[in-house]
């Protein structure tokens, strides 16, 4: 699913013979900055970032900080391709071992909504990066909207092998049905992180089903044990 991982760039072997540690260590130190702004990110958003509150919160240098992206929009699409790394380990990954059809779309929702369940109280930098970034170009947005669309494609392209495994209508409208069910989630971060309404989470669950029966599935999407 990832084009961020993907396009990580390879570290060259260390020349003459000289140890590999100070630059481990320094990506070590990187990849706990990213966490750091990750964790702030998805409180006060992308735009909240600056180096000077994560270099208070490392107990670093600003200059240190900096050293490790260059620019406050480098560290900003670091978080990005970190959320997304994390979105795909949590929620499309585990989905892969279940059966091709009906099962992986359903893992996939499930692996989503419970992940979900934890940002309703923490925040999504989807939501989020989308309501900062949606009418501001650049190499941010750019990130964003990549990561999001790359999401949409997997999730079409699992609508798709259910049709095709006959587990859907073979009329089904792939595009269509993922668009509904990524209205569910965005509904539901709604209700439950703004509004505070009780019962959306069976709600959504419902929401999934009723998609799925109306597409012909023959059996509704219930919650997993």
């Amino acid at each position: 699913m990832s084009d961020t991982t993907a396009s990580r760039p390879r570290r060259a072997a260390p020349a003459n013979g000289r140890s590999a540690k100070p630059q481990a260590k320094g990506q070590q130190t990187k990849a706990a900055i990213v966490d750091a702004a990750l964790g702030l990110a998805t409180q006060i958003g992308l735009e909240g970032l600056s180096i000077g509150a994560l270099a208070e919160v490392m107990q670093m240098s600003k200059s240190g900080v900096f050293a490790h992206f260059g620019s406050r929009e480098e560290l900003q699409i670091s978080v990005v391709r970190e959320y997304h790394t994390r979105f795909e380990d949590e929620v499309f990954y585990p989905a892969m071992s279940a059966p091709r059809g009906l099962p992986r779309l359903r893992a996939m929702f499930d692996n989503w909504m419970k992940r979900t369940s934890v940002e309703i109280d923490s925040g999504c930098i989807y939501i989020s990066g989308a309501v900062e970034f949606d009418d501001r170009p650049g190499p941010v947005r750019d990130a964003l909207a990549s990561s999001v669309s790359t999401w949409q494609e997997a999730l079409r392209r699992a609508i798709e092998i259910a049709a095709e495994e006959g587990h859907l209508s073979a009329d089904t409208d792939a595009s269509q049905v993922a668009f509904e069910i990524h209205g569910l989630i965005l509904a539901l971060h709604y209700e439950a992180r703004f509004l505070r309404s009780p019962g959306c989470l069976d709600r959504a669950w419902r929401g999934f089903g009723a998609i799925l029966e109306r597409n012909g599935a023959r059996q509704s999407a219930g919650r997993k044990a």
